[in-house]
């Protein structure tokens, strides 16, 4: 059974590291997830401390990739407008473009949706892309630098108990 969990919680760490780059997937929680599921098995002992810690920073990153590609659009001139079409862009560019449109999807949403409230101001609106796309490479970093770090506590966990297992 211990062989099993440990397979579920590494599948659930690399989809967290996935889920770093992919906007439908939570990458930050469900690596934590995954470090969840190798607490359950029978040669670790819950930790609460480490398990509730690793949680809230997980919520908290989670949380917090919602908001700063509205920061960096905000802090850049843009509007509701650029931030919408920011999230927008998003989805569609990861639908239409693949990979290339994780990037280029929020910096394109943005624009359009800046042209669309104001077409004469070009320069706020691609400014407020710019802004976007910062905003959204921030989200990203964070959440990767967050997920590898639960990775490697997967890693190193399994290491420290590999006699056991």
């Amino acid at each position: 059974m211990d062989i099993f969990l440990i397979l579920i919680g590494f599948t659930l760490v690399l989809l967290g590291l996935v889920g770093s780059f992919v906007p439908i997937i939570p990458g930050p929680i469900s690596a934590w997830l995954g470090l969840l599921v190798l607490y359950q098995t029978s040669f670790l002992a819950l930790d609460f401390y480490f398990l509730g810690t690793t949680l809230i920073i997980a919520l908290g990153v989670f949380l917090l990739d919602y908001f700063i590609p509205m920061i960096g659009a905000k802090k850049f001139g843009g509007t509701k407008a650029g931030a919408t079409g920011a999230t927008l862009g998003l989805l569609i560019g990861v639908l239409f473009m693949g990979p290339i449109g994780i990037f280029a999807g929020p910096f394109i949403g943005a624009l359009f949706g800046e042209l669309i409230r104001d077409f004469s101001d070009k320069k706020t609106a691609l400014k407020a892309a710019m802004g976007s796309l910062i905003g959204f490479l921030t989200g990203v970093f964070l959440k990767f630098s967050v997920t590898l770090v639960y990775a490697i506590y997967f890693v190193k966990i399994l290491w420290n108990h590999r006699s056991i297992i």
